[in-house]
């Protein structure tokens, strides 16, 4: 970090040092003009537009990456549900039930706690139940299926939590933030004093088009809050079929959670 502060101090001072004593011996005439405020604010206009690219894209990719992860989890909750098939009655429907509630604490409770970025351990509750009655399975040919099945769900879960959290450091956007303020500012130096309707439509336009990037950039890199999100659709598929599968099996007995996936007691 130092080497680019002193890089680009040094650089600065050489500039100014040329512009003082080397280009009085380059320019034969008298200029008192030199680079005009305007010519340097296109520069510094293509400057902003970039790293709001750059940084749309490194936001827009980890919103990818969070939708993947919540699909996969579904998906590989859904195979947990449908290998318990294969398992003794009294496993199956243990795992059947615990895989409901897992989905319910996943979308009432860790869901909403993701839009700060933080996780919930009430999912946690049911993983572990999952493990206890994998225990009762050992050296079955089922138990490989189940547990290959587990290990898919929680790597999806730890990299959906991962992707919760913003990607693009506070500093980062506050530094954007401050480009944008300074790069309209420097457009409204420009303008002209008379007749310029139409600059300041087009001031206005640029304007908005730089904060709603940005506005954009914030949102997208929060993926499970605000008004681009990422909603658990999939996990609530897998939630309602996962109980129609455990009552088709078990009409008489109960779920062991409530709705939120709070665990009942005994």
């Amino acid at each position: 970090m130092w080497l680019v502060i002193v890089v680009a101090v040094v650089a600065l001072l050489a500039g100014l040092a040329a512009n003082r004593w080397l280009r009085p011996r380059l320019v034969a005439d008298d200029d008192d003009t030199g680079m005009a405020v305007k010519d340097m604010v296109g520069p510094l206009l293509t400057m902003t537009v970039l790293l709001l690219s750059f940084v749309l894209v490194t936001a827009n990719s980890s919103y990818g990456k969070a939708e993947v992860a919540s699909r996969g989890e579904a998906r590989a909750l859904d195979q947990l549900v449908e290998t318990a098939e294969y398992a003794p009655q009294v496993q199956r429907a243990r795992i059947q039930s615990d895989a409901v509630c897992y989905a319910r604490a996943v979308r009432e409770q860790e869901w909403p706690a993701m839009s700060d970025g933080h996780g919930s351990p009430a999912p946690s509750v049911w993983s572990t139940d999952f493990r206890l009655a994998f225990r009762t399975l050992e050296g079955k040919p089922v138990f490989g299926m189940l547990i290959g099945a587990d290990n898919k769900r929680s790597d999806e879960r730890e990299e959906r939590l991962t992707q919760a959290s913003a990607s693009i450091p506070g500093a980062i956007f506050w530094f954007l933030l401050a480009t944008l303020v300074i790069t309209v500012m420097a457009l409204g130096i420009c303008l002209p004093r008379r007749n310029n309707r139409g600059q300041l439509i087009t001031l206005t336009v640029i304007t908005a088009l730089l904060t709603t990037m940005l506005i954009i950039i914030r949102d997208v890199d929060r993926p499970f809050g605000g008004i681009i999100n990422v909603e658990p659709t999939a996990i609530t598929e897998v939630e309602q079929q996962a109980n129609r599968d455990f009552l088709s099996h078990n009409p008489a007995t109960g779920l062991p959670c409530d709705d939120k996936g709070n665990r009942l007691a005994a």
